[in-house]
């Protein structure tokens, strides 16, 4: 996703530009601080205490100048408008987050109001598209027939999708869980909140839905991980195969 994000910065902002980013349920802070080592102005936002205090540790070990274009605010995505103008960011970012709330349209209406014109949104979501996969091939078929029938699964925990390296899942989250989206339901969103989608990418086609386990260390099967992210970049990009991702990264553009 970090290479992804950085191809669109590229090709949206004049280079060298300090962008105004918000990141909204930053979670350990693993991408706001790369983008504040990169020389832009982040803001993170997050109401959980724990994840708080972990990226306020994070931060307390940069250089002065990151921790100086880094500010840390508690509170829920849901509620920019009370510490934000609207307007006052380039870059927003919502990545993980929309699967643990049960209404995702007031919060992504809400999202797009703090961005200027021109302004980027970048999202990450659950693929309702492709539900069904994560327990197909785990074996729980109730469970693969029940996301066929709903494409969506309930609100769950976070996934903490900036938490992780790119594209390798945590063994200890099941690919699946907390609630998923549709693409066509999200381009409809982004239209009508005056964000429209500019492009979209597959995050976890193969790592999650064709080898859900990692090999045990002794199990004969090293993983070249260069190798992987570079299968699961060109995947990400490359119909179909994007479309049976677990995760699914969108790319907005206000008007």
């Amino acid at each position: 996703m970090a290479r992804q994000l950085d191809e669109q910065l590229a090709a949206r902002f004049p280079p060298g530009q300090q962008l105004r980013v918000l990141d909204v349920g930053m979670g350990l802070g693993t991408q706001a601080l790369r983008l504040a080592r990169a020389g832009h102005t982040v803001t993170g936002l997050e109401d959980d205490p724990a994840l708080l205090a972990a990226a306020r540790e994070a931060l307390t070990a940069e250089p002065p100048g990151v921790r100086q274009r880094m500010r840390i605010v508690e509170g829920d995505g849901r509620d920019t408008g009370v510490h934000f103008l609207p307007g006052s960011f380039d870059v927003v970012l919502c990545h993980g987050v929309l699967m643990s709330v049960p209404e995702p349209d007031p919060l992504l209406a809400g999202l797009a109001r703090m961005l200027a014109p021109g302004g980027l949104l970048s999202l990450v979501v659950r693929n309702g598209d492709a539900s069904a996969f994560g327990p197909g091939l785990r074996g729980d078929w109730a469970g693969a027939l029940a996301a066929l029938d709903a494409g969506v699964r309930l609100p769950g925990p976070r996934t903490g999708a900036d938490d992780e390296p790119d594209t390798v899942a945590s063994p200890a989250q099941p690919p699946g869980e907390g609630r998923a989206d549709r693409l066509a339901d999200l381009t409809a969103t982004l239209a009508g909140i005056g964000a429209p989608l500019q492009a979209w990418y597959g995050v976890r086609v193969f790592t999650d839905a064709v080898h859900p386990q990692r090999p045990e260390p002794d199990a004969g099967l090293p993983v070249d991980v260069g190798m992987l992210l570079a299968v699961e970049e060109r995947a990400g990009r490359t119909d179909p195969y994007r479309a049976v991702a677990t995760l699914l990264h969108l790319c907005g553009v206000r008007g």
